[in-house]
């Protein structure tokens, strides 16, 4: 009877490319669960009466339903069961910090590991997207009602799923050449195949949702421009894509990117693949500033670019870092040194107004500031200068202004997000819902879909019944 309490406790590891081998590549490092495994693994579910991995959940997916229709090899069945709350399984398997919510919550976390419940999601997306029938869910009858959901990151494509089945008549704008938002332009192939979320996206369509690439909502149409085309609401989800800067001397010397350009060539526009023309300063010697999971992406990115060194700097301890676990434990396996209690001062360069170095200052932690993590204070005489030829600046993104400054009518905070209510995502604009990192500031892919799911209740309801 101990043998089996222990095997029941032993979480099934994800099977993953060997570190050697992975960081000269792009293709996708975890390799997924084969269907063994992830029935061996649903079977350590004890199914609790009262499921607290369903209430860490941001969008309430049925966990428990899902895992048992593992268990007992109905696949189908529970990947329609995950479709009932989250209309994108495959990228919230991959990318969701399961760790702060499902799985921080799950019972057999308290004295062993937990279920790996992100791990099982992906399974199942998988699995379907490979050998499934290709069915869809029903559709409500159609209503006669258009809406327009701007920006097709997570919390757009979430409305968009969410309203086209409900029987309406959905557009999808995107100002980029690809639908996808910040999961194809921000999230590497490495983390996040852009063949997933194609594969998303195409379902979407298949639904009936209709895409507009290419259109600058806020430029080359706005959105009282869209009321009158005939739209009876819109959902913005423009996402927050301006970069940010640390204001010190030499950020704009060649070889100095921000995260949100540097990943944006590199992933939409595949600078790592020679048969695109994407131009990118490779470098041999990369600092990366920042510690959360955008640094992460972009030192791992600069490692298989070809980079000989790539340090990331961060100016507090390895205890307040935001990245997952698993992405700064991935990036050390793969050589990426970790300059921590470090901060940059300034970046210095050539004649030709090309990066050479960075010069800067050891820290200590002091009191906790306003986010609760300890304040970094300067060391007194400590400062010094390494060789650098490519800096990547990853300390966070504000709001992007492209629409929210062409529509007075919607109500921004200090920081330039768009005011809306949390509950339902409404804006101080009739007709206008937003949701997001527009509206919360950079956060994560399954915070994003849980406001667009509460935004697309209330649309929804404002369909059916007016304001």
């Amino acid at each position: 009877m101990q043998e089996k309490k222990s095997k029941i406790q032993d979480r099934h590891p994800m099977p993953e490319q060997p570190a050697n081998v992975r960081r000269h590549n792009f293709l996708e490092v975890p390799l997924g669960y084969g269907e063994e495994t992830a029935m061996a693994e649903a079977t350590r579910c004890i199914q609790c009466k009262n499921p607290q991995c369903v209430q860490g959940c941001p969008v309430a997916v049925p966990i428990p339903q899902f895992i048992k229709a593992i268990a007992e090899g109905r696949f189908s069945e529970g990947i329609r069961t995950i479709w009932e709350k989250n209309a994108l399984p495959a990228v919230c398997g991959r990318v969701c910090p399961q760790e702060s919510q499902c799985e921080g919550q799950c019972i057999l976390g308290k004295k062993g590991s937990p279920v790996a419940i992100g791990n099982l999601e992906r399974f199942l997306a998988d699995w379907e997207r490979k050998k499934g029938d290709g069915s869809l869910p029903e559709k409500m009858a159609a209503t006669g009602k258009r809406v327009a959901v701007v920006g097709s990151g997570p919390a757009g494509l979430t409305v968009a799923g969410d309203l086209v089945l409900k029987g309406h008549d959905v557009t999808l704008f995107e100002a980029f050449h690809k639908p996808g938002g910040v999961l194809v332009y921000g999230i590497p192939e490495f983390r996040l195949p852009k063949a997933i979320v194609e594969s998303e996206v195409k379902t979407l369509e298949k639904l009936g949702v209709n895409l507009v690439c290419n259109t600058v909502v806020g430029r080359a149409v706005d959105v009282k421009e869209l009321f009158e085309e005939g739209f009876d609401a819109v959902f913005v989800g423009v996402g927050a894509g301006l970069p940010s800067f640390m204001n010190i001397p030499g950020e704009n010397l060649i070889g100095v990117y921000s995260a949100n350009e540097y990943l944006t060539r590199a992933n939409l526009m595949k600078a790592y693949d020679p048969a695109y023309d994407t131009p990118m300063v490779v470098g041999r010697n990369v600092a990366v500033v920042g510690g959360g999971n955008v640094a992460m992406d972009a030192a791992r990115t600069a490692l298989r670019m070809g980079a000989e060194s790539v340090k990331i700097i961060y100016r507090r301890s390895r205890e307040e870092m935001p990245a997952r676990l698993e992405e700064s434990h991935h990036a050390e396996e793969e050589g990426v040194e970790f300059m921590l209690l470090t901060n940059p001062l300034r970046f210095d360069g050539d004649e030709r107004g090309r990066l050479t170095s960075v010069t800067c200052k050891r820290m200590e932690l002091g009191e906790p500031d306003a986010s609760g993590r300890r304040r970094p204070v300067p060391l007194d005489g400590s400062d010094f200068t390494m060789d650098c030829d490519l800096a990547i600046i990853a300390v966070g993104s504000g709001a992007n202004p492209l629409l929210t400054s062409s529509e007075p009518e919607i109500a921004l905070n200090r920081w330039g997000n768009i005011e809306a209510d949390p509950e339902n995502g409404k804006t101080s604009m009739r007709g206008v819902w937003a949701g997001g990192d527009i509206v919360t500031g950079a956060a994560t892919v399954i915070l994003a879909m849980g406001a667009g799911r509460k935004a697309a209740t209330s649309m929804h309801d404002f369909l059916a019944r007016g304001w």
